[in-house]
């Protein structure tokens, strides 16, 4: 929880994704805190700091829980607020638009709308809107170091956690009904390389079911983790769609 810059109300929430922490966001952090008033990003339970209870039945549906009780905790009510979300955040993120009774009175409509840009793999884009895009991978590359670092600290709770993948496919129009439904902007920064929604399948099928939201695409070589792989060209495309309003 940082705060940034002076003049500026808007505030950015950052949601993680699966298998690491907060910390994936470290090379950005910077750059984000020249634009927003305050950047905020959590451990999910079960995930980097946060506690790892158990036995515990892991689910997304506490996850969007837990970030709308972060956000009333630290009285964002009177803030616009942004969601950056990436993999794990991604499937989090329209289930918090999906509690829009409880969540979207917190946050009062603002002038200009809320930017929630949704960073790649956008999941709904994957298993929630056709299965044969989505093509998990098991992460052991150089590209994820830190999914053995948090299993060899005690990350035990693997198999509890991964219960996201059945709950996705479960309540996929859910997921996806949000997302078309809402008045949002939104925003996805996509990386050609990505095995896990593989290029250009992934693409053509998230343009074709939410052909308002706004992509951009880098470079050929970036793959499943851009905000680590190319930070300036990820932060750029962000600031860019966000000062675009």
């Amino acid at each position: 929880d940082s705060g940034g810059a002076v003049g500026s109300s808007d505030v950015v929430i950052l949601l993680h994704g699966f298998p690491t922490s907060s910390y994936d966001w470290s090379k950005i952090w910077e750059g984000l805190t020249q634009r927003f008033h305050r950047v905020i990003a959590l451990d999910f339970l079960g995930f980097g700091f946060s506690d790892k209870p158990r036995p515990h039945r892991y689910s997304i549906f506490e996850q969007a829980n837990v970030v709308e009780g972060l956000a009333r905790h630290l009285g964002l009510q009177r803030h616009r607020v942004n969601l950056l979300a990436h993999d794990y955040g991604d499937t989090a993120l329209p289930l918090v638009h999906n509690h829009i009774q409880r969540f979207f009175p917190l946050f009062p409509p603002p002038s200009p709308p809320r930017k929630i840009p949704l960073q790649t793999p956008f999941f709904p884009g994957s298993e929630q809107f056709s299965g044969p895009t989505h093509n998990p991978r098991r992460r052991n590359s150089g590209t994820y170091p830190r999914l053995w670092m948090l299993h060899d600290r005690g990350f035990s709770s693997f198999p509890s956690v991964l219960q996201y993948i059945n709950q996705r496919k479960q309540h996929r129009d859910r997921w996806v009904g949000a997302l078309v439904s809402t008045s949002v902007p939104l925003h996805l920064i996509y990386g050609p390389l990505d095995p896990v929604n593989p290029h250009p399948e992934f693409l053509q099928l998230y343009r074709k079911v939410l052909p308002t939201s706004t992509v951009s695409v880098l470079d050929d070589h970036i793959s499943h983790y851009p905000q680590l792989e190319d930070p300036t060209g990820f932060l750029n495309s962000y600031l860019n769609f966000i000062n675009s309003f």
